[in-house]
């Protein structure tokens, strides 16, 4: 019997290829089918028949999968014209089609599969049918995962974290500047258009990274952002799973991954769950009417993120702030559609799976549904239990911060799986603290008050502190070029609880005098890391003595923390300020570290009395920053607008 099938479909090859009456083609097939189904032991397997294929399907995404897994039931998002009456067929012990779901836009098709348990790692070819003839194919793979892949370690207090906005850090390959089919075209005379820093120019430089201390780098967006303008920050997505060519491919972003790995840093990539750009593909053909919110036409949020927590808050309210479009090019995903949940989930677990990530940060966190983040993080952190994921949530109280971190019990009952969280209130406050005159509820209390509502938090140990960011005016700005000013800053954050983040360029002074607010002047290029530019960080050429200084400041502190566990885990005690002298402890069994900060324009003597809870009978200390032994029995000598970190003997 086996014989005569294979002389039978030999013989509908050539016949289909001589024929185009649809009429004797359906005759064949059937004739086929009829003949094959008397032996019930040899049907006919329709995928091995050798046929002309449509090519209408563009997209299936996710684009494969892993197998040893815990998310298992996938949703395959497949897009093509017309495709919609094409029946999949799957012919593998490893892999089950459960359903095919159609929806009104004839150009999707959601494919539902599930993997088995005890599935091998295979290339599953799934063929597309229509009125039982194969018409398209695509190779979806089944992956075997790395090595302890579930188990990878999220950034954490020991880490020190390097933010960078790959278009403007370094150009490592200059033949992706200008790509052909993106909209915009490379301009570094403007400082909101292309400038050519990649993925490549990070590689290159990551020896420069760990040198200065850092032990985490976290990337502004890298995956595609095709915009007609202004596309250089990522925060546009219109590809969620390709990286854009301008910075490199899928394949070099694995290759930082691991090569940062190799040195001892995580990488964390910035993600966007709550919109994309308005030249998404599925923007402009969206498979369902509620596929966005306000999906008729733009309808900005109203940034009233407090109608999350607002226990009096109208559900007008509530909804002009989630469902609204973060700017007119930015619309909003409609995360409440099941399907809209399930591919942004799948598209983060893939992420980290693909290229071994050690985090992620959550752009604006509040502004998206927050039952679906809820669903979110639980899902990463079921799938990766020791990984991190820092949300922003731009507040200046941690009332607001504290609503949305893990094990946090709220007033309606909401559950958040959400680890970390940006301490914008210690931003805030500290910063202001450091230029404020020189009065009443001013100054270091304004930081000191910040921490006393710690208790807020389950876990305020792990908090992403920071003096800037790629949305603020650079630090140096901030406190009006005062090197001292910046180095107690500095201090503050490289000691303080938390998971410390500082923005390239910090590090050497790099400024937004001119106009603080301006984001394409805040993400200046990095010295050095174009061949034209007149000074080199990477090397220190051209760098002023002010600049030189600060590095190294930098390199010595960071380095300092990295093997420091006292710092990552220690209880942190704070005394209230007076006089603008501002001091605190960490303590890890017996090892304890003293920090002190004097914000006056000359010295002053700190009497030592005061802290003898903690100090007990100790007499000498050693000044980690001027490397010395120092008396801590009686008065110290704090100089003008400075800071001490004193180890204890």
């Amino acid at each position: 019997m086996e014989e005569i099938m294979k002389f039978e479909v030999k013989f509908i090859h050539k016949y289909l290829k001589m024929k185009s009456n649809m009429k004797n083609i359906l005759t064949l097939v059937l004739f086929v089918f009829l003949v094959t189904s008397c032996n019930s032991e040899n049907k006919f397997d329709i995928t091995n028949v050798d046929v002309n294929l449509s090519n209408k399907i563009e997209r299936v995404e996710p684009p494969n999968w892993w197998i040893d897994m815990k998310t298992k039931d996938i949703q395959l998002l497949v897009y093509g014209k017309n495709i919609s009456n094409y029946d999949p067929v799957i012919n593998s012990s490893n892999v089950k089609l459960i359903s095919t779901e159609r929806v009104k836009n004839e150009n999707y098709l959601f494919v539902n599969i599930s993997i088995e348990d005890n599935a091998k790692p295979e290339n599953i070819e799934i063929n597309f049918l229509e009125n039982n003839i194969i018409v398209d194919k695509y190779e979806f793979s089944l992956l075997d995962r790395k090595e302890n892949a579930s188990k990878v370690e999220g950034f954490n207090t020991s880490d020190v974290m390097y933010l960078i906005t790959p278009d403007r850090f370094a150009n490592g390959d200059f033949s992706n500047d200008d790509v052909e089919y993106m909209y915009e075209r490379p301009n570094r005379n403007n400082n909101r258009g292309i400038h050519g820093g990649d993925i490549q120019g990070i590689i290159n430089h990551l020896d420069y990274i760990k040198d200065l201390g850092f032990t985490t780098v976290w990337l502004n967006p890298v995956t595609e952002n095709n915009m007609k303008k202004s596309s250089y920050h990522g925060y546009s997505t219109t590809d969620y799973y390709k990286v854009d060519p301008r910075f490199g491919t899928n394949e070099l972003f694995k290759e930082l991954s691991y090569k940062s790995k190799e040195m001892g840093i995580k990488l964390v990539m910035d993600m966007i769950p709550n919109h994309c750009g308005s030249e998404h593909w599925f923007f402009k053909d969206p498979p369902m009417e509620d596929w966005f919110n306000n999906q008729s036409g733009f309808k900005q949020t109203s940034h009233r993120r407090q109608t999350v927590q607002d226990i009096y808050a109208s559900e007008i309210d509530k909804r002009e702030h989630a469902d609204g479009w973060f700017v007119e090019t930015m619309p909003d995903l409609n995360q409440k559609n099941k399907k809209m949940s399930k591919y942004l989930i799948q598209n983060t677990l893939w992420w980290i799976e693909y290229a071994g990530l050690s985090g992620i940060r959550v752009d604006t966190y509040p502004y998206s549904d927050k039952n679906f983040m809820s669903d979110w993080t639980f899902s990463v952190m079921n799938e990766f239990p020791n990984f991190n994921i820092v949300g922003e949530e731009w507040s200046d109280t941690p009332i607001v911060i504290s609503y949305w971190q893990k094990d946090k019990i709220n007033h309606d009952g909401y559950v958040s799986y959400l680890p970390t969280l940006m301490d914008f209130p210690l931003q805030i406050s500290f910063s202001e603290a450091l230029t404020d005159d020189f009065d009443w509820g001013k100054g270091f209390i304004k930081p000191y008050k910040t921490l006393a509502s710690d208790f807020l938090y389950p876990n305020p140990n792990n908090l992403l502190i920071f003096p800037d960011n790629h949305d603020m005016a650079r630090f140096y700005t901030q406190v009006n070029n005062d090197l001292d000013l910046f180095k107690m800053g500095i201090v503050y954050y490289s000691t303080m609880r938390g998971i410390p983040q500082f923005y390239y360029g910090t590090e050497i002074l790099m400024n937004s005098d001119e106009n603080p607010g301006d984001h394409g002047l805040i993400r200046t290029e990095f010295p050095g890391g174009w061949p034209d530019h007149s000074k080199n960080a990477f090397t220190g050429d051209g760098l002023s003595y002010k600049e030189r200084q600060a590095q190294l400041f930098f390199k010595e502190i960071l380095n300092w923390r990295k093997d420091n566990e006292v710092i990552h885990n220690g209880k942190l005690i704070q005394f209230a300020p007076k006089d603008e002298i501002y001091s605190f402890f960490r303590i890890l069994d017996d090892k304890l570290v003293w920090v002190i900060f004097n914000r006056n324009d000359s010295s002053k003597k700190l009497n030592t009395s005061r802290f003898e809870e903690l100090i007990l009978d100790k007499e000498f200390g050693y000044d980690v920053l001027n490397k010395k032994r120092i008396s801590i029995s009686n008065d110290i000598i704090l100089e003008k607008k400075s800071a001490l970190i004193i180890e204890i003997e």
